[in-house]
């Protein structure tokens, strides 16, 4: 069964000369994906229709047929187009202000590297502080300690409240971690990494006022790993105010992997912006620059959906909400944030009856529902579940009391049908229903 295939079809733009797309339309641009699975883990990997895989293709033959006209006649332009349409969607100044590169982690590693080589002019400043979220993509979190620990800085990082109810939450634990990072190195904090959306567990920052916040502590530069940004939320880079901001093009904007946009901020402080778009438009002959170049091919599609990429983000926001709140009724769990502050993914917390105590099992549970029941979805055990020093637990309580040590963090885009979170959530019932317990889980199952 589909989703309601009136909020799947859609009028398209008034500049683009195809009809409505439709239901099987849709499902065709998709037929690349595995039937069997219910596939709810949109955010790792994101997903490329049909008719932006053959405009990749197309770019691929091109290059073979002909490298050297490919690389002094097409690619330049090609390129040029890419950036202009992403310059517009984010309200980027001027179009040297982006850069297409690999992937959001690319972009903090750079940053990193940028931030860690500035000259210091007194003793005081030779030793420096990076601010980033605890819950930061791990591998943002590596390349930060690596980088920031070398050239003799030191991390702190600021506690994500969860489950969250409310914005307040969030900027009241930044505010007391950036008086903590002030405490450390004289008042100094040369880079504060905010995520627009964080990965897991996903919540929906409030970014602009957390920039504001930086601003007014004095700290030096601001970069915002916006990974699942682009295509989920709208994004506008002077409003936000960060000096560097990056978003992923292959998990929401319906790229091939691996491209991502970065902007940065002219400088207006003295302090050098660390990358010139310039420098990303040659990296060498055997670079494969095609998923850079889809971005036109990518605009055509989303046009055919009522209100474009705008209409297809407040689709997938309605639609996530409505799926996450169904399996939390089903359960007698909560969301772990309300509403507002998901984009296209919402934590959903699993019955305590799971016994999920580490991250093994979460680890067990998600494969199991792959393997056994057709469903990809991540599980996140949380931490926070830990007693407190008086024995009172933080986290919540389902319906039965238990303690909620767990949330499957769960997508929805186009694709995506009432059955596929209709298939999660009788799966879970059907393992609380036999007692299955997720340290009883067997890593290895019966193939879907």
């Amino acid at each position: 069964m589909e989703m309601d295939e009136e909020r799947t079809r859609s009028p398209t733009n008034t500049n683009n000369k195809n009809r409505i797309i439709s239901w099987p339309e849709i499902q065709q641009e998709f037929s690349h994906h595995q039937p069997s699975i219910a596939r709810l883990n949109n955010g790792s990997f994101g997903c490329c229709p049909s008719s932006v895989l053959a405009a990749h293709h197309s770019f691929q033959l091109r290059f073979l047929r002909h490298p050297d006209a490919f690389h002094l006649h097409v690619l330049p332009s090609a390129l040029l187009r890419s950036r202009t349409i992403l310059a517009r969607l984010i309200n980027a100044d001027h179009v040297d202000q982006i850069s297409l590169i690999d992937n959001a982690t690319t972009a903090a590693a750079l940053v990193l590297q940028h931030i860690s080589r500035l000259p210091r002019n007194d003793a005081a400043s030779a030793s420096f502080v990076v601010v980033v979220l605890d819950c930061a993509f791990q591998a943002v979190k590596k390349s930060l300690h690596a980088y920031v620990a070398r050239a003799g800085g030191s991390v702190v990082e600021i506690h994500l409240p969860f489950p969250v109810r409310s914005h307040r939450q969030i900027i009241a634990e930044f505010r007391k971690g950036l008086e903590r990072a002030k405490s450390l190195n004289g008042g100094k904090i040369r880079l504060a990494i905010i995520d627009h959306i964080t990965s897991m567990p996903s919540v929906l920052i409030p970014v602009r006022e957390l920039v504001e916040i930086c601003r007014e502590e004095g700290v030096e530069q601001v970069f915002v790993d916006a990974a699942h940004a682009l295509g989920t939320v709208p994004i506008d880079v002077k409003e936000i105010g960060a000096d560097f901001y990056v978003s992923n093009l292959h998990k929401w904007f319906f790229c091939p992997p691996s491209v991502a946009v970065l902007y940065c901020r002219e400088s207006n402080n003295n302090v050098p912006m660390p990358i010139e778009s310039s420098l990303f438009l040659w990296t060498g002959t055997s670079r494969d620059y095609s998923a850079q170049l889809v971005v036109p091919a990518v605009m055509e599609f989303v046009n055919r959906f009522e209100g474009g990429i705008e209409g297809i983000m407040k689709r997938n926001h309605d639609n996530v909400v409505e799926m996450g709140k169904m399996l939390a009724n089903s359960w007698g769990t909560i969301l772990g944030s309300p509403p507002h502050m998901c984009a296209s993914m919402i934590m959903v917390g699993l019955p305590s009856r799971l016994c999920i105590t580490t991250d093994d099992h979460a680890s067990r549970l998600r494969t199991h529902l792959r393997e056994c029941f057709g469903v990809e979805v991540p599980i996140y055990y949380d931490p926070a579940t830990a007693r407190d020093d008086d024995g009172e637990s933080r986290a919540a309580r389902d319906e039965d009391g238990g303690v909620i040590t767990a949330y499957a963090r769960i997508s929805h885009q186009i694709y995506n049908t009432v059955d596929d979170y209709h298939k999660f959530r009788d799966a879970i019932n059907q393992l609380v229903k036999d007692g299955k317990f997720c340290k009883m889980l067997s890593t290895e199952g019966a193939k879907v």
